[in-house]
């Protein structure tokens, strides 16, 4: 896969990062993953599906922040289209344009928050954004199990992501212990 950006198309991926930072102002994790997914892969083809969803995969499991997943996208994408110095810039590109935004909405945003944190209208707000986060995590948990979408074939994967769901919603067992499950089974050719 190897083309040229042109000049437009790196406006275009600036300006879709740009955008899509405001929506993760204050949880960024993963809630974007889906429109991402749908612009790189989908509309510009710019991406596989397995190079996006390695992206994610390699950077939840690394140390460090969890959009990382936006320099490895960014990387990916200048990889197939230009090369070495293509995947720097694309990655500097990306990352830039994600997180500037919603930092400097975010840090306004808190500290006039931190002032009025004690007004009805703060309290009410807080409180809707957490079941819109949620909604968008599990949209980004859905696109990700999308290429396991046989459930005759994969049903172990499904069984194990809703375990895995459950006990960390229910329960206080640290993720990396998770994790290290998940790796184990899959050494192990079970999943």
């Amino acid at each position: 896969m190897s083309w040229q950006l042109t000049l437009s198309d790196w406006w275009y991926l600036v300006w879709h990062f740009l955008s899509l930072s405001l929506l993760t102002v204050g949880s960024g994790v993963l809630i974007v993953a889906p429109q991402i997914h749908t612009f790189l892969v989908n509309n510009k083809h710019w991406l596989t599906e397995m190079q996006f969803n390695s992206s994610i995969t390699l950077a939840q499991t690394a140390p460090g922040p969890n959009m990382l997943y936006i320099a490895l996208l960014g990387w990916n994408v200048g990889i197939n289209a230009s090369g070495w110095i293509g995947a720097f810039v694309a990655m500097m590109t990306s990352l830039l344009s994600m997180l500037l935004p919603s930092s400097i909405v975010t840090l306004a945003a808190t500290r006039w928050a931190h002032k009025n944190r004690r007004k009805r209208i703060i309290r009410a707000f807080k409180a809707g954004m957490s079941p819109i986060s949620t909604a968008l995590l599990i949209a980004t948990g859905w696109l990700l199990m999308r290429p396991y979408s046989d459930m005759q074939s994969d049903w172990p994967l499904w069984c194990t992501t809703a375990i895995t769901a459950l006990l960390v919603w229910h329960t206080r067992i640290h993720l990396l212990l998770l994790l290290a499950a998940g790796a184990v089974l899959g050494a192990l050719n079970i999943l």
